[in-house]
């Protein structure tokens, strides 16, 4: 029978999560798998928390030079969280030959080059499935799954707490500070959401997933990011009418410019299998050249989809005969080319003078630009003014900002241009 010696640093939600199920399902991997699991360290500076999960004292250490040396250990696993400690505990840990099992996306999307080195210059290995979108197996999938395709793009939404929102948007027609507030209190954001409603989030994610997709390193700084917190009701609203759902989508594609990364609300057909994901929940739809479209669907977070991930990282890298290692990881700036210049549909929302002219004034902008209207449609007319909604035809990035601008500008447009989101 094979032993795993594992240690665990940090029991927060996903260390806590971890610790519950290797223990609760110890005889399950004996049984099924041939495969003893035993937590021989945890690492954890509150004492209360430790109380809380009832762990033996005896494997307690607020030191991690005691983790690695305790032979013992083969796995560590990291959900600290952050760069610092974790950085170092998981370099050090590798560099004592101890496999790392981590769910830290910022750090894997920030210094994946670096830590990846320290593995393979110890014949040590480096697993991450929990990094991105929690329980559901995404990593896993494009690594092993998909060989027999060039991965053309990958859409997800892979943010639980701005997808908790805007389905509460779309559905109750609230306004986005309102649904905030609800989804803090409920634990879907936090205290400070900006991780998650401005997009870091996702952008860690997508920099993992594209990587992997498009087998050249897609650093963070190339990923477009913007968040949701400038989404109104109306916006929603208005999509709708055109057939639409909005969503945080992170996108990755690789084409003849070359590959684009970015993360921003976008709006997706109402018949689209994304459009249908809602609450807190999360999905990946790959299209592969041969496979053509799969979607993965799942609990993107918590703490027991999460650790459920790190448990089959732990039991995997036990199996492998030996550590697999990313070729294009050591680049740091990454090998690729990378187009900033992407095309898509848009939808434009302006205010302007309730008068005539106005239509062909912005018609003319767009024009000018080599921006094509697909559809337009006005709404109310209060004061003097009125609403313009405009759907354009495929465009590319620089040409639709370069008319925002423009637009305005102009003496009739009231204010400047209230909203400009992408469609897929």
């Amino acid at each position: 029978m094979k032993k795993i010696g594992v240690a665990i640093l940090g029991l927060g939600t996903v260390g806590g999560g971890t610790y519950k199920i290797l223990t609760s399902k110890k005889e399950k991997f004996i049984n099924t798998f041939g495969t003893d699991v035993t937590v021989e360290n945890v690492l954890e500076i509150n004492d209360a928390r430790i109380k809380q999960l009832n762990i033996d004292q005896s494997i307690v250490t607020k030191n991690i030079a005691e983790v690695v040396s305790n032979p013992a250990v083969d796995v560590v696993v990291e959900v600290i969280g952050g760069i610092e400690p974790a950085k170092t505990f998981i370099e050090t840990a590798l560099k004592h030959g101890k496999t790392v099992v981590s769910a830290n996306k910022e750090l894997i999307a920030k210094y994946w080059h670096e830590i990846e080195a320290v593995a393979k210059a110890n014949d040590a290995g480096f697993y991450f499935e929990a990094s991105c979108v929690g329980g559901v197996p995404v990593i896993r999938t494009l690594t092993e799954s998909m060989q027999g395709n060039d991965i053309l793009s990958i859409k997800g939404i892979i943010n639980g707490t701005t997808n908790y929102i805007l389905t509460k948007m779309s559905d109750e027609g609230l306004e986005f500070n309102d649904v905030l507030k609800d989804a803090q209190q409920k634990g879907y954001a936090e205290a400070d959401p900006t991780a998650d409603v401005d997009g870091f989030d996702a952008a860690y994610k997508l920099s993992i997933l594209s990587s992997l997709a498009f087998n050249v390193k897609v650093p963070i700084e190339k990923v477009y990011r913007e968040g949701i917190r400038n989404i109104s009701k109306k916006d929603i609203e208005y999509g709708k009418e055109f057939g639409y759902e909005l969503k945080l989508l992170a996108i990755g594609k690789r084409g003849e410019n070359g590959i684009e990364a970015r993360v921003h609300p976008t709006f997706i057909k109402q018949s689209h299998p994304l459009a249908s994901v809602k609450e807190s929940f999360n999905a990946v739809f790959i299209t592969g050249d041969n496979v053509d479209d799969i979607m993965l669907y799942g609990k993107g977070a918590g703490d027991m989809p999460t650790a459920s991930a790190i448990v089959s990282d732990i039991l995997y890298s036990s199996g492998v005969a030996e550590h697999y290692y990313v070729p294009f990881v050591n680049d740091k700036n990454g090998n690729g080319v990378f187009n900033k210049d992407f095309s898509c549909k848009y939808y434009i929302r302006l205010t302007v003078k309730d008068k005539s002219g106005v239509l062909a004034q912005i018609a003319g902008v767009l024009g000018d630009n080599n921006v094509s209207i697909y559809q337009v449609i006005q709404k109310e007319s209060l004061d003097g003014k009125a609403v313009i909604v405009v759907m354009t035809h495929t465009t590319f990035e620089t040409a639709v900002k370069k008319a925002v601008e423009q637009l305005g500008g102009l003496k009739d447009v009231v204010e400047k241009v209230n909203a400009l989101i992408r469609v897929e």
